[in-house]
């Protein structure tokens, strides 16, 4: 009895005590769920300048559910005559030139003159979870910080189009929130420097110097879409290599068609570490807008942009379509084995269920 007296004693003692678990009667709420925004919240808090709300918009066009989808294009049509005031800006580069770095660097010398910059940072995906492998705001930590930034690091759920549909829509969003310059940073390999091509205004190519004859292949296919190339790291003990490989790349470059129509592509050198050469590559940047603005070459581009945005999400969603037909999906399972029997040709099969969709 007396050892139950106490027990009770303690157990009355802990009762008082503020916070305490034992205080709570039964288990703790759940947490409050967010409270569901209509399409004239979302377009009222991204004209008032609302980040969350920015940030929650971004996520509605990331979604590939048919009703987020639906609402997010409510949105963008609302707000598109507030768009396409920004200079849309492409980074790409071959691994281990200092993408994120230069970014960052350029990002924050930006901000400190008035400027409001996004980052959007197309990453590469997880094949398992479709998930976001790197953390854009970690590896910039300090133009996160800055209230005139924002950055957005993206998965792009596998696919090209899902990137493509995406991104574009999420420039439109930032555009309407006021943000002036737009940076997009490519995964740096692959496909993706054409997609981002097509979607700015002027893209920027990325190396150092030293790199090894293994990444000429990469380099020889981006070039031609550079409007300029930054031969970064070009500090140091390693400054003399960064100004041999950019006499080497104007070169190369003089044998190459321009990018842009009226403008020459150039190398520089700069350092994202030192900020050495980045206020000259922002006036290069400004001189490239203000030039092919006169020239109308700009206008014809961003025109030309859309048409082809128009055509990939045709191609996007006759995709869908054509996978989500019950008839198609009765097949496909029947006709793979077939393929991989050998007892069709792929080109048969396809043909097969394609005619299928036409009836």
């Amino acid at each position: 009895m007396k050892n139950d007296d106490g027990e009770r004693h303690f157990r009355t003692a802990l009762s008082v005590v503020p916070g305490n678990a034992e205080t709570r009667a039964g288990p703790p709420p759940p947490p409050k769920r967010r409270a569901e925004l209509h399409a004239a919240d979302y377009i009222a808090g991204i004209r008032a300048g609302d980040r969350a709300v920015l940030a929650r918009a971004i996520t509605l066009v990331e979604s590939n559910s048919p009703r987020h989808q639906s609402l997010a294009q409510a949105i963008l049509a609302e707000l598109m005559p507030e768009t396409g005031k920004s200079v849309r800006i492409g980074v790409t580069g071959v691994p281990g030139a200092g993408k994120s770095s230069l970014i960052e660097s350029l990002g924050s010398w930006l901000c400190g003159q008035g400027r409001k910059i996004a980052v959007l940072a197309v990453d590469p995906s997880s094949t398992l979870s479709r998930g976001s492998i790197l953390g854009d705001k970690t590896r910039m930590e300090t133009l996160a910080r800055h209230p005139n930034a924002f950055i957005r690091p993206s998965p792009s759920g596998g696919t090209l189009g899902g990137v493509a549909r995406k991104t574009r829509e999420t420039v439109l969003l930032c555009e309407a929130f006021g943000f002036d310059t737009l940076i997009l940073e490519t995964v740096g390999v692959g496909q993706s420097e054409g997609l981002v091509r097509s979607m700015v205004d002027f893209f920027l190519l990325v190396l150092i110097a030293g790199a090894g004859d293994e990444l000429q292949g990469i380099k020889k296919g981006v070039m031609e879409l550079a409007d300029t190339i930054a031969v970064n790291k070009a500090d140091g003990d390693n400054e003399r290599r960064a100004l041999l490989a950019k006499a080497e790349l104007n070169r190369v470059l003089s044998f190459l068609q321009p990018a842009t129509e009226g403008w020459e592509t150039k190398a520089v050198t700069l350092s994202a570490r030192t900020g050495a050469g980045l206020p000259d590559l922002w006036e290069r940047i400004e001189r490239f807008v203000s030039k092919t603005r006169r020239s109308g070459v700009f206008a014809r581009r961003r025109q030309r942009q859309e048409v082809e945005w128009l055509h990939a999400l045709i191609d996007e969603g006759l995709r869908s379509r054509f996978y989500n037909d019950p008839a198609i999906a009765s097949k496909l399972s029947e006709l793979e084995d077939a393929v991989r029997a050998g007892r069709v040709t792929a080109a048969s099969a396809a043909g097969e269920l394609l005619e299928a969709t036409s009836r």
